[in-house]
């Protein structure tokens, strides 16, 4: 795979909106540095996320999301508890939540929350820009978070990785090119995700999984996010070369969501060519 030349540039669009009101959000943050840090260091080891992704059927990551920018209110009644123990039920590998507030409407404490209703290793799913948002996840119970290669500069994604690993964190890597790929490989032990969605625009495009998903080594976990709601999507991605997905509004949107989930779950995985 050759590398794009195209060099890094800040995000525009929505993505770019977040991204600075993430930074914000920091800025309030830096009074608790040190509560934040010391709470994180003594957080107990929690359940391992790479390694709950890796079976022969699709893993699946079951998402508690309240709304989005792309589909607005989702479910604004939702329990975590409740929705967290329907996954773990189902058979989901994983468990995400999504703690950004303005357009998600999440918070840090759901997954405290679900920390405290399943056994199942939970992904941070935020816009992470700072390593104080990384302590908050640790300490509040996440196995893993997200980080979004479109958001960071290289440094910055290289930075955040290794703070990630200082507090016994793992990483999900979200790219949508070759040069984000390059990126996200350059870190050890990372699972990468390939986002459909267009963060910046909103628009959809599976071509973008279709292609990048062939190209992730065999011995990383590649994820499928964004546009995945029945079986016969699951089981496109699983022959584009995914062993995970990534499901959020259809899972919290049911009126059945481990029903949901058990069928999700339930899609074999036919896996990727080995490249040496």
């Amino acid at each position: 795979m050759q590398a794009s030349t195209k060099s890094w540039v800040v995000p525009s669009g929505l993505l770019g909106r977040i991204v600075d009101e993430a930074r914000e959000r920091v800025e309030a943050l830096k009074p608790l540095e040190a509560e934040l840090r010391t709470s994180a260091m003594a957080a107990p080891p929690h359940p391992p996320f790479a390694a709950a992704l890796r079976r022969d059927s699709l893993a699946l990551i079951a998402e508690i999301k309240r709304r989005s920018p792309s589909k607005g209110e989702i479910n604004s009644r939702i329990t975590i508890s409740m929705q967290a123990r329907a996954y773990e039920d189902g058979g989901a590998a994983a468990i995400s939540v999504l703690t950004e507030e303005r357009h998600f409407g999440g918070a840090v404490a759901d997954v405290a929350e679900a920390r405290r209703s399943t056994r199942l290793p939970i992904l941070r799913k935020d816009f992470i820009v700072d390593p104080l948002q990384i302590a908050e996840a640790r300490a509040a119970g996440a196995s893993a978070v997200l980080l979004i290669a479109r958001a960071l500069a290289p440094t910055e994604l290289a930075h955040l990785a290794a703070s990630a690993h200082s507090y016994g964190i793992e990483t999900l890597v979200e790219v949508r090119s070759d040069d984000e790929l390059d990126r996200a490989l350059a870190l050890p032990g990372s699972v990468i995700g390939v986002n459909s969605r267009d963060l910046e625009t909103l628009a959809m495009d599976r071509s973008v999984s279709a292609r990048l998903l062939p190209l992730i080594p065999s011995d990383r976990i590649a994820v499928a996010e964004s546009g995945i709601a029945t079986v016969a999507d699951a089981t496109a991605f699983a022959h584009m070369g995914a062993d995970a997905l990534l499901v959020g509004s259809a899972l919290s949107a049911s009126p059945d969501p481990a029903a949901l989930a058990a069928e999700l779950a339930s899609v074999a995985r036919v896996g990727r060519a080995r490249r040496d």
